[in-house]
């Protein structure tokens, strides 16, 4: 019968001539010798049968081998995910060299359009852009505006408030009174931002786009006020359309107006047009005379300089340019519907 250390070197030498080119087939050599079953575990199982004198000398034998094993059975091991990684490597190579496939271009959002087109046609009319921030201050949100605390036309914007009694802007109006008490008169400028209020439905939304103009300076009529009004609408839509004038009321404008223009999609001549109802007209814009009581409030003497102001929403405008019928898709992340077009 052979001894166990002549066992020890056959279990050796079967181990040299097992060969893995791969990590299924290591982990299965691993298995063969040194698993529950393996070749090795089966010889420390007959240390039991050895004579007690030769059991620690047999033992640390079989240890130093299942170390001896275990460590080329580890450098198998890291020569193999070396050798795996680098053809994975040379499959996944990227030549960093070759010219890029390129990227399509993106393009500016339907209302960024408008709002870049509406302050580009402003600022060839002299106009500069001021802004202000969107959390206000009561004061000059409304009161300023000539809306103090008890006035009716509170109730025509429902307004988000803060529990401090700051809020949520309303309108872009505020940016009027602030720029009038740092600038002074005379003063021309346009005011884009997001404005806020309490409403949501296909035509409304919380959060929506505006845009305001005012201009403050010596015998400034409504004339002048009107002849804008004309030609930022023909240079934005690209063609001269036919308008008019509305009285209206804003407690930050006396005599008030509203501008509406002909339907953009039938010229006002379908009843059963969808974008003007049938009416033949659109309206785009609020304006008028700046109320004496709000150049005050801005600083600026009434008696000596006058102003008309003006604004819009930008979302609608945008709307009507590019023929889109529900508000909601200019918040929608489904790109498709601009680039294919309204029946995407």
């Amino acid at each position: 019968m052979k001894s166990l250390l002549e066992q020890v070197e056959e279990v050796r030498r079967s181990f040299e001539e097992s060969a893995a080119n791969s990590t299924e087939q290591l982990q299965e050599l691993r298995v063969r010798y040194l698993g529950k079953k393996g070749a090795l575990t089966t010889l420390l199982k007959t240390l039991g049968t050895l004579p007690p004198s030769e059991r620690p000398t047999a033992g640390e034998r079989l240890n130093e081998f299942r170390d001896e094993l275990e460590r080329r059975l580890e450098q198998k091991r890291l020569e193999l995910r070396n050798a795996e990684n680098a053809r994975q490597e040379a499959a996944e190579r990227i030549d960093v060299s070759l010219p890029p496939r390129g990227r399509r271009a993106g393009a500016f959002h339907p209302v960024t359009q408008t709002l870049h087109e509406i302050v580009g046609i402003l600022k060839g009319m002299g106009y500069s852009v001021a802004l202000g921030p969107e959390k206000e201050e009561e004061f000059y949100n409304f009161e300023a505006l000539n809306m103090p605390s008890w006035h009716p036309a509170r109730d025509m914007q429902d307004t988000f408030y803060f529990p401090d009694g700051s809020l949520l802007r309303t309108h872009t109006s505020p940016v009027q009174v602030r720029s009038m008490l740092e600038h002074g008169a005379p003063l021309r400028i346009v005011c884009p931002g997001k404005v806020y209020r309490r409403d949501s439905d296909p035509t409304h939304s919380p959060m929506f786009n505006q845009i305001e103009g005012l201009l403050v300076d010596k015998d400034v009529s409504f004339s002048v006020l009107k002849g804008s009004m004309e030609e930022l609408m023909r240079a934005f839509f690209g063609r001269r359309l036919k308008s008019r004038f509305r009285a209206s009321y804003f407690p930050f404008t006396e005599p008030s107006m509203e501008l509406d223009v002909e339907c953009v999609e039938c010229g006002g001549k379908n009843p059963s047009c969808r974008v003007c109802k049938g009416t033949g007209w659109l309206e785009v814009c609020g304006m008028g005379m700046v109320h004496p009581f709000v150049i005050r409030s801005g600083g600026i003497d009434p008696d000596r300089y006058n102003g008309f102001a003006f604004g819009m929403g930008l979302d609608r405008m945008a709307m009507l340019k590019y023929g889109i019928n529900d508000l909601r898709l200019l918040f929608d992340g489904n790109v498709s519907y601009f680039l294919a077009g309204r029946d995407a």
